[in-house]
């Protein structure tokens, strides 16, 4: 959204970080036709702005350019959550009940109830289940205290394994779960019972909505709207509406997009209520969701046409551009693919899973290649990384890969050589502090210490030449939270940090990894920096998070957020 219209403004009275890399912080900036008109000193851009501007004054806030997210999930997660009851920051089984019964009340009868885990998603480690006053996740009875007129599902979001879900008594009989179910119908889901062999209403284990890895538990899962389409879209503009309070102002939706995902942005373009910037890439093939079923190869590569086919990267506010390759999955359940054996969620061995097989990686570089379709790269394991490099050199030495401008995503674990490689195939890097600071100490148990050398290592994917932005991911959303852990190398729960020569970056590198250089990676020009001609996209935060104190760096409040230079959010303190 564009304005043309909009008065010309004129912000003074804070300073102006243009984020570029170069230049230092100005005293104030214009924007005139949702473009930056210049920034320097008060005089100058009194000056320029001209009679009739409209004056904000910054009040020692700072202006940054609006933050470009390479990993978000925005659309992902607005749309799983549109229907459900928010129980993030529920307190006890009361409130739970109050909640629960308050969506009732406007629901049909018969039609699912389904709500949110409780605490901080998509990890549960600072907040969750436990902080309840009960100590405890509610069971059935407590559930049917809300409603029994409804199904009632409590819902256990990915990436946690083992997890826990709960049903009422309503929802398990629509679902054929009696006390003659057996207390074990899978290899990775318990149906808890209580002493007299009535089930509880809570299942154990892998029961999570995506990445469960349990044929059982998907079938479960297929039973249950948990994604309704025709909430999708307002959940994506709550979403957006949350990404505007945080600052940001693009994304990259480059994981788990298939036509449908990709087709609700374009019904929110069309309908002028794209409030982000927007790169999506397709995925050539999808395994996370319950419903992802395996594709032959024909299928597999009418993707990869279907991807060439959408590019189009013209247009102000929503741009497809390539095609997305992953074939492990997360850590937790013991999907991460590695050469040596670890300990899997349930005490196994495992090497991780395969979703997507050898041939398939062989026919997505040869046809990205051949077609100059540019390819996105999930690679998170040391297996994922070694398999795909020798492919990608192979291919390389047919057709030259370097100039192509292809993305390395996730990237968990990356040693010197591998950085190395990557470099000299031209590749360019999204990645997340999300992994280092919520696996960081799981890796560590179930995999060993010795991957912290290569966990998130910043600084020599830096070094190797790499250029490198970050994604909030599966969290946390606070995107001046994860600027600091790129200087500190946190882990959260035990404090722990592999903050060391191949890790720790400066703040002002971090900073340019969420603005200026994921810019780049999207190849986005006008984007990420605040310079005359950039489109303005920008925002007005509390203090200057290039040099306030580390520690009260996540406390960072954003004030006002400007797409193409119209508002779209005010926190009203200007």
């Amino acid at each position: 959204m564009t304005s043309t219209t909009a008065p010309t403004l004129f912000l003074h009275g804070g300073t102006v970080r243009a984020s570029d890399g170069r230049s230092p912080g100005a005293e104030a900036l214009v924007v005139r036709n949702g473009r930056v008109a210049g920034l320097g000193s008060t005089a100058d851009m009194r000056a320029l702005a001209g009679v009739g501007a409209t004056a904000v004054d910054l009040r020692g806030g700072t202006v940054m350019p609006g933050f470009v997210d390479t990993h978000p999930h925005l659309f992902h997660f607005g749309a799983l959550a549109a229907p459900l009851v928010d129980l993030g920051d529920a307190r006890d089984f009361d409130d739970i009940v109050a909640r629960i019964r308050a969506k009732a009340a406007e629901t049909p009868p018969g039609a699912w109830v389904m709500t949110t885990p409780i605490g901080e998603p998509h990890y549960f480690l600072r907040h969750s289940w436990r902080d309840l006053a009960e100590g405890k996740l509610p069971d059935r009875n407590v559930l049917d205290r809300a409603s029994t007129e409804h199904p009632v599902y409590f819902q256990a979001w990915g990436p946690t394994t083992p997890n826990i879900c709960v049903f009422n008594s309503t929802a398990l009989a629509m679902l054929g779960l009696d006390r003659d179910a057996p207390d074990h119908p899978s290899e990775r889901v318990w149906i808890e019972k209580d002493g007299s062999g009535e089930l509880t209403g809570r299942l154990r284990g892998s029961v999570n909505t995506y990445y469960t890895g349990d044929p059982w538990m998907d079938e479960l899962l297929t039973k249950i709207p948990i994604l309704q389409p025709e909430l999708a879209l307002d959940g994506a503009k709550r979403a957006m509406a949350d990404y505007h309070r945080m600052g940001v102002t693009t994304v990259y939706e480059g994981h788990a997009m298939g036509p449908a995902e990709i087709g609700a942005y374009q019904l929110l373009r069309a309908d002028n209520a794209l409030q982000v910037r927007v790169l999506t890439a397709l995925e050539s093939e999808q395994y996370s969701m319950p419903w992802d079923a395996p594709l032959s190869n024909d299928e597999f590569r009418a993707n990869l046409a279907t991807a060439k086919a959408m590019a189009a990267t013209s247009d102000d506010l929503l741009r497809h551009d390539g095609v997305t390759l992953s074939r492990g999955g997360p850590c937790m359940p013991g999907f991460l693919r590695m050469h040596e054996p670890y300990w899997g969620p349930y005490g196994e061995s495992t090497r991780g899973v395969t979703f997507v097989s050898d041939e398939k990686e062989e026919i997505a570089l040869g046809w990205c290649a051949e077609h100059d379709l540019r390819l996105n790269f999930i690679g998170a394991g040391y297996r994922d990384h070694d398999d795909f490099l020798a492919r990608a050199e192979r291919q390389n030495a047919r057709t030259p890969l370097a100039d192509r401008h292809w993305i390395l995503q996730h990237n968990y674990l990356c040693t010197e050589e591998q950085a190395r490689r990557y470099a000299a195939l031209g590749f360019e890097v999204t990645t997340s502090m999300s992994f280092s600071w919520a696996k960081g100490d799981l890796m560590g148990q179930r995999i060993g210490p010795y991957v912290w050398n290569d966990l998130i290592p910043l600084r020599r994917l830096l070094d190797a030449g790499l250029l490198v932005s970050c994604g909030s991911d599966w969290g946390p959303k606070n995107i001046f939270e994860h600027i600091q852990l790129a200087e500190t190398h946190e882990f959260c729960g035990s404090g722990r940090r592999n903050d060391d020569a191949a890790h720790k970056v400066s703040r002002e590198e971090a900073i340019l990894m969420w603005t200026r250089d994921a810019a780049r990676v999207l190849r986005w020009e006008g984007v990420g920096t605040l310079a005359p001609g950039s489109h303005a996209d920008l925002f007005v935060v509390d203090r200057d998070p290039f040099t306030c104190p580390l520690d009260e760096l996540p406390d960072a409040e954003v004030q006002r957020t400007l797409l193409g230079g119209a508002t779209v959010f005010d926190a009203g303190t200007l």
